[in-house]
Order: C-alpha cells, then structure tokens, then sequence
C-alpha cells in the first residue's frame, strides 16, 4: 500500500468508478459518503411508486469494497475543505489529511429560492425522499376510501408532478397506471381510475433535453395513460392544500418536485467561481482551478464540451468522469505525462413512459415504443452492480408484467426526513 492518500467524497456513480479504477494504482484510498450505500438513483422513482423494494437498488459501500485492503470508508459528512492545509473537515471535530481529493458530492433538488415549499412537496434524490413520497402516495389512497368529505376524496386523489424532465414523466407514467389499472379491484368506496395525475412544466415540451418528436410521442403516451399535462405553466405557490398554478389553484394533496437540481457545496468549500446551479467550474482535467491536487466531478462539476453545451447531469457522465479522473491520478503517481484533457462520449439518452413505452436517443437513431422499453430495461439492469440486484429487478418488472401487481407497497415506518402529515395551509396565492 502507498503513502499517496486520495480522499474521495461521495460514492456515488463517480466517486465508485474512480475508487474502481484506482486498484493496483498503489495508493491509499478513503472513500466518504454520509450514508452507507451506493444509490442508483435512475430507478429511484421505481421505489416511490412501489415497484421496487430499496434494497434491489441499494448496496453498502463497505461491502463493495470488502476485499481491497487499500479501501477504507468513512460514514461522514464534509463540513469544509482547508486547501492549504490539505484536510477535509467533517462534521463532529474529525480532520482527514489528503494529498488528491476527488469531490464527487452530486446534487440535491431545488426550489429556485422558495425552500419552503420541501415539506409539502419533497424531491427524490434519495432513499429518504423514495420512502417519504411512496408512504404519501399510498395513503392517499387510504384516507380517501375513509373520507367522507367528496372534495376533500377529489383533492386526495389528486397527485401533482412539478417538472416535466424524466423523473416527473416516470413518475407521472407509474402513477397514473397504478391507479387506473392496479388498484381499482382493492378498494370499495373508492374509484381509483377516477385518480387525476398532473405534470406541470413551466417550458414548452416535456422532456426538454430530447428531440422535439420524441417529446411530442412521450406526451402523447401520458396523456393516453390519462394524465393531464400542463405545458408552460409554472407553479407559483405550493402548500399542503395544493398548487396554484398561474390564477389557478388545484387542490392536491400529494406534490412531488421533479423541477431542477442545485449542486452541492463543492464550489464554496473550495471558493471558487460556481455556475447558476451551484456547480463548480472546473479545468479541462476535471481539477479545480488553481488546485492541480483537487478534482471535481459528476453532477457537482460544471465541465464544457468542445461545443460549450454543459456535459449533462447523468449517470454515464459521471462514470466517464470518474474513470478520466482516475487515469489522470495514476499518470502523475507512475511520473507518466497526463492524458489529453477530458472529453465527454454521449452513449445515449434514454427514458421510460409507464410499464411499456420509452423513448431512446442515440443521435442519428432514435426510438419509441416496446423495442425502445427493452432496451431501456437492459440498460439498466446492466449498470446494476451484482448478479443478484439484476436479477431481483428484472424478477419484479417480470411480475408486474405478467400480474400487473406492485409488489413494494408497503406503508411501514413514519416519515424520517418530514413531518408525517404537514399542517394544511389555508393560504392560496
């Protein structure tokens, strides 16, 4: 083992692949994360509307990487980084001294300035916000079979996506089915097909970052599952009564964000310039400017490609980061010259409309429909780690295929990030 230290923080798709890469590359590894699995958060929507359990798409960090002695994790929240002294500060008083720090601490959702609307409208980025959102969802359900209140039903039986990227339209795809095709022989004073699912997009199409057609064919497929897409319309004022959508207000007791994403704190630890989502800017080896010691990566790094459109915020291009990151860590440890400076390599784009639609995006060929929803779910299944999470995953998308039954819906523990019930808010803008 060698005394070259790389501290990595965060084990998400960047973070795991650098720390994969690095093996033989003769230094000491610490990987942090403040919690204590990886999250493939591509199928995270599939916990919150009950088609997989967490853990078929969590694995803990130290097991994976149980037989490199050269590994040690910390569980661990970063406070601050001292660039100077070249430690990581963690929250509790522990300092972690490095001599190549990789930050990889990804993005959270955000409510461009109005955080007060997260109680009542909470985003899904992690297990907590899956569990939260598929806890609500549920008991929508259940207080309206017990409501005898016919307004109050409608407004439980109304469910509100904010943001029409490929988490609100899976979203709003899932839920839809589930409660037009799923649920309507399980409930007795209830009509769950009487359920209105609604996708609210401040911009003029969903799924903004695909072509124009494949857009207009997702809307299409949603609007046939029976939601209700709402195109150029942004949510002024959210609350636990509902939205208000331009003069409008739709009472909705069940709001989930799928809106917009701000970065981490990367860029403030490190004081350096950040574009308007928070992300830091970085050099054309991924290193923050000024700090050749100091790389920032995925969903937290600000990188151009050579037609000065911003790498997206995905889980390919992590990796890729991750992977280049790495090649340039091990160049410098052996004393051999850097590789050339990063260049992203867009492997495609792929998203799913309910539980037989998608649309990918590989450039010149683009698809739609079943095919299109096969090779969606190798993909994934493929980036999946283990053989025994891929074959869960596709042993549940199988079963619901063939039954059309969820098989996650269960409604356990009280919510740990939010209050179980947020106080109704009679306010209406």
């Amino acid at each position: 083992m060698g005394d070259h230290h790389v501290v990595v923080v965060g084990g998400g798709f960047g973070g795991l692949q650098l720390v994969h890469d690095l093996k033989g590359a003769g230094a000491r590894i610490t990987l942090i994360d403040r919690r204590n699995h990886h999250l493939f958060q591509p199928l995270l929507y599939q916990v919150a509307t009950t088609i997989l359990s967490t853990s078929e798409i969590a694995w803990p960090i130290r097991h994976l990487y149980s037989d490199r002695p050269e590994v040690s994790t910390l569980l661990g929240e970063v406070s601050g980084v001292d660039v100077a002294a070249k430690q990581v500060s963690l929250r509790g008083g522990i300092s972690l001294s490095y001599d190549t720090l990789v930050l990889a601490t990804g993005a959270t959702h955000a409510y461009f300035g109005r955080d007060e609307w997260e109680p009542v409208a909470p985003g899904l980025k992690t297990l907590e916000d899956a569990t939260t959102i598929r806890r609500r969802l549920l008991l929508a359900f259940e207080r309206a079979e017990t409501s005898t209140d016919l307004a109050e039903r409608e407004a439980l039986l109304t469910f509100t996506i904010v943001g029409a990227g490929p988490t609100g339209v899976e979203l709003a795809g899932i839920i839809a089915e589930l409660a037009h095709k799923t649920l309507p022989k399980e409930f007795r004073a209830i009509d769950t097909r009487k359920t209105k699912v609604i996708l609210v997009e401040a911009g003029p199409r969903v799924l903004p970052s695909f072509a124009p057609e494949l857009s207009a064919y997702a809307q299409g497929v949603l609007e046939k599952l029976g939601v209700e897409v709402r195109l150029g319309q942004p949510v002024t004022h959210c609350s636990s009564d509902g939205v208000q959508i331009g003069e409008q207000f739709i009472p909705s007791r069940t709001i989930v964000w799928a809106a917009g994403v701000q970065a981490s704190a990367a860029a403030r630890w490190l004081n350096i310039p950040a574009d308007r989502a928070g992300r830091a800017i970085v050099e054309k080896d991924l290193t923050a400017p000024g700090m050749s010691d100091v790389f920032v990566i995925g969903d937290t790094a600000s990188v151009m490609q050579a037609n000065t459109i911003a790498v997206p915020g995905i889980a390919p291009a992590a990796k890729q980061q991750g992977a280049y990151a790495a090649k340039v860590i091990k160049a410098r440890l052996k004393g051999k010259p850097a590789p050339a400076p990063f260049r992203y390599r867009h492997q495609g784009s792929l998203a799913t409309i309910g539980q037989s639609a998608a649309i990918v995006d590989f450039g010149n060929v683009k698809l739609t429909g079943s095919l299109a929803w096969w090779i969606w779910g190798l993909a994934h299944i493929y980036f999946l780690i283990g053989t025994r999470s891929r074959l869960a995953v596709a042993w549940s998308w199988l079963w619901i295929y063939l039954s059309g039954q969820h098989s996650a819906r269960l409604i356990t523990q009280k919510e740990t990030m939010r209050d179980d019930a947020p106080e109704r808010d009679t306010k209406k803008v």
